[in-house]
C-alpha cells in the first residue's frame, strides 16, 4: 500500500490548481533570475496596450507577484474549493472557477477603459473572490473563525463585509496598495451569474460526496494527515513499506519454530490491522477512524 498524503486527500481540480500555480511561480523565478519577466507575456495589460495578447485574460490567473501573493490566493483554493468541488463535481467547479478568473479580468479592463488608466494585472484573486462568493452562497451557515476576528463569523455575513470592504477600497482609490480591487469584485459578480445561471437551469448542486464544512474540524483532519505523513517515514523503514515480512528462518528448531511463529503471527496481525487502518484512512479520511483505530495508528508513532 502507498503512503497516505494530506495532499492527496483533496478532490482533483483542486490539487491540480494548486500545483499548477506553485509550478508556474517557481518557473517565473528561475526566468526572472535571466532577466526574463514572464508577466510580460502572461499577465493581463489592459485593451489598447502593445503588449496585450489574446490568451493573458486567461493566464494572467495563474502568475503572481511573488511567495506571499501565491500563498494568500492559494491557501483561500485550499480552505473553500474542496467544499465546492465536491459538491458540483470536478467538471463544473473547475468551470466555475475559470469563469469567475476571466470575468475578473474583464472587469478589471473595464475599470481601466473606463478611468483612462493602463495596467499590468496578475493573480488568482478573482477567481478565488469567486469561490469565497460561491461558499457564502452554498454554506451560509458556517462558521468561519479569522485571525483578526475572535468570534465566529457565518460564511454569509464574513462574504458580504468582504465585498462591501473591496467596494470601498476601490472607489476610495486606496494609493500605493497595488490591488485590484474591482476585479475581485467582478470574480463575485459572474460567480454569482453562473450560479443564478446554473439554478435556471434546474442545476441545483446536489451533493457528490459527504464534505466536512465544520472548518475546526477540517483543520483537525489536516494537521492529523500531516501527522500521519511524516509518521510513515518513519514506519517504512521499519515495515518495509507498511507490509509484514517474516523473519523467522526456517532452518531453527521445530520449539524454536513454534515460539517464532506465534510471535511473528501476533506482529502479522497488528501490522495487518494497521494496514487495514491505513487504507481506511485514504479512502476515507482520519476523520472515519474510531478512537481505538486512532489509537492502535498512533501508538506505534
Amino acid at each position: 500500500m502507498s503512503r497516505n498524503s494530506y495532499f492527496s486527500s483533496l478532490p482533483p481540480a483542486t490539487k491540480y490548481l494548486l500545483l499548477v500555480n506553485v509550478v508556474v511561480l517557481l518557473i517565473d523565478y528561475v526566468f526572472r533570475s535571466m532577466h526574463i519577466q514572464l508577466s510580460m507575456i502572461f499577465g493581463m495589460f489592459n485593451f489598447g496596450s502593445p503588449y496585450l495578447h489574446f490568451w493573458q485574460p486567461f493566464t494572467y490567473m495563474f502568475m503572481h507577484a511573488d511567495f506571499w501573493h501565491l500563498f494568500c490566493n492559494m491557501f483561500a483554493v485550499f480552505m473553500f474549493a474542496p467544499a465546492l468541488e465536491h459538491r458540483w463535481g470536478t467538471k463544473r467547479f473547475l468551470i466555475y472557477y475559470l469563469v469567475c478568473g476571466v470575468g475578473a479580468g474583464l472587469v478589471q479592463q473595464l475599470v481601466w477603459y473606463l478611468m483612462g488608466t493602463t495596467g499590468l494585472t496578475v493573480g488568482a484573486s478573482g477567481a478565488v473572490f469567486g469561490v469565497l462568493f460561491a461558499f457564502g452562497w452554498l454554506f451560509p451557515e458556517v462558521e468561519l473563525f479569522l485571525m483578526f476576528i475572535p468570534i465566529p463569523i457565518r460564511a454569509r455575513i464574513f462574504v458580504i463585509l468582504y465585498a462591501l470592504l473591496e467596494l470601498w477600497q476601490g472607489v476610495a482609490h486606496t494609493a500605493g496598495d497595488n490591488v485590484a480591487h474591482f476585479a475581485h469584485l467582478g470574480g463575485m459578480l459572474f460567480g454569482w451569474l453562473l450560479i443564478l445561471y446554473w439554478n435556471r437551469r434546474g442545476y441545483t448542486g446536489a451533493a457528490k460526496a459527504e464534505f466536512k464544512t465544520d472548518f475546526t474540524e477540517r483543520i483537525k483532519d489536516w494537521w492529523n494527515n500531516l501527522k500521519l505523513h511524516f509518521s510513515s517515514k518513519k514506519q517504512k523503514g521499519r515495515f518495509d513499506g507498511y507490509h509484514y515480512k517474516d523473519p523467522i528462518s526456517n532452518t531453527a528448531s521445530e520449539n524454536s519454530d513454534n515460539a517464532q511463529g506465534y510471535m511473528g503471527n501476533n506482529e502479522k496481525t497488528d501490522n495487518d490491522e494497521l494496514n487495514r487502518i491505513l487504507d481506511k484512512v485514504k479512502l476515507h479520511g482520519y476523520s472515519s477512524l474510531t478512537d481505538e483505530e486512532k489509537a492502535k495508528l498512533f501508538r506505534r508513532n
